[in-house]
């Protein structure tokens, strides 16, 4: 297996970071002022990728992909549910991300719906087809267009005048930071993936983590100041009114690439924890071509649910495995199923759902995962006394 360097860790993980969806997120903290919302960006992502460092970090130091370190906590058999749920939530985020991406583009150049739903997803194919590992000057040609086009982005975005005040107080500072996790968190279930094939596994997923971690609270700012600073949540229209023109179409298209990308591989790779006879590259080629005809014949327009549910699955399954890996050493790859964590992650789900309906000051995530811990923790002790 070919290894990838820090720079290329990095440079995988600003792209994945640059997403249309992260800048849509970001316009919902509007609501709370300039301050009080980027107060919120922080400390969210600072949550998120905390957690996206230590479920990283397992994958980098076991040289296994993300469902196999599933497997380490679950069982062998007992891993292939979480297997399964990843490829279905990974072609989920395919498609939305194609179909948000194909909204926007359609705002700058109509061509129709489905026209930019089939180009943005050519697009992904060719990123699966040439490899992950193999991306090469395309990558950084591509990443450093779109960190210039961001540049100006932000330019047209904040450099007109002075923050505005909040817009009314649609949500409580606690939902905000959870919606702030949500992200960093929809990418546990596959930073493994990558940080596996590191030649400097701990190096590599720092620099991940925290190039990830600034470029995603920059995009949710990015999102943020939009509404507050034009009045305005639609970016693509924002684009479009600074003159932006072919500059904007690129950012829109390139950053739904770069994003998807990741998606559709690490369903490949999830599918072949699932079957070791499934081909991974032709199963994210399966996962793109699934998710574009999801974008073109279905309407993903509020995406919120979706995100919360991904955080009650995997949030306590990545509890178990970090309490597992960093405090109990303890390792159930060799068995069949794992019922003790099974009942615990299931507890877990079950008590995320019902954290939600709290006011919390930092959110659910954080709640949930530090129960699940604390259970793992009470389990292995009258384990060890029987």
């Amino acid at each position: 297996m070919k290894k990838t360097s820090v720079f290329q860790n990095g440079l995988i993980w600003f792209g994945a970071g640059v997403s249309l969806a992260e800048i849509l997120t970001g316009t919902s903290f509007a609501a709370l002022g300039f301050a009080r919302g980027f107060a919120a960006i922080v400390v969210g992502h600072v949550i998120g990728c905390a957690l996206f460092f230590l479920a990283g970090l397992i994958g980098g130091r076991s040289g296994k992909s993300a469902m196999e370190t599933v497997k380490m906590s679950f069982g062998q058999r007992g891993g292939l549910l979480f297997a399964a749920l990843n490829v279905l939530q990974l072609v989920g985020w395919t498609a939305i991300m194609i179909y948000d991406g194909a909204l926007a583009a359609g705002s700058v150049f109509s061509a129709g719906h489905w026209v930019w739903c089939l180009v943005i997803g050519g697009l992904i194919l060719l990123w699966i087809l040439v490899g992950v590992t193999n991306l090469g000057w395309l990558n950084k040609l591509s990443m450093a267009t779109l960190f210039l086009l961001t540049l100006v982005l932000c330019w047209v975005i904040f450099g007109t005048g002075a923050p505005a005040a909040g817009l009314g107080e649609a949500m409580s500072f606690g939902a905000a930071v959870e919606l702030a996790v949500a992200m960093p968190l929809s990418w546990l279930p596959l930073i493994s993936d990558y940080t596996r094939e590191a030649e400097k596994p701990f190096q590599a997923t720092l620099a991940s983590t925290v190039v990830y971690g600034l470029v995603s609270t920059w995009m949710y700012t990015i999102g943020m100041g939009a509404a507050i600073f034009t009045g305005e949540s639609d970016i693509a229209v924002i684009m479009v009114k600074a003159g932006l023109g072919i500059a904007a179409l690129a950012i829109l298209i390139l950053s739904t690439v770069t994003t998807t990308f990741l998606d559709a591989w690490s369903a490949g790779i999830s599918a072949e924890s699932i079957s070791p006879r499934l081909s991974g590259k032709w199963m994210a080629v399966g996962a793109a071509l699934v998710g574009t005809a999801g974008a073109i014949l279905f309407p993903m327009d509020d995406i919120t649910g979706f995100l919360y549910l991904i955080g009650s699955v995997f949030a306590p399954m990545v509890a178990i495995q970090i309490t597992d890996f960093f405090l109990l050493k303890r390792d159930r790859f060799r068995a069949e199923f794992d019922w003790r964590n099974l009942a615990i992650w299931a507890a877990g789900f079950i008590a995320y759902r019902g954290l939600m309906r709290l006011d919390l000051p930092l959110g659910c995530t954080l709640a949930d995962m530090v129960l699940v811990g604390a259970l793992c923790i009470l389990a292995d002790k009258l384990a060890g006394k029987r």
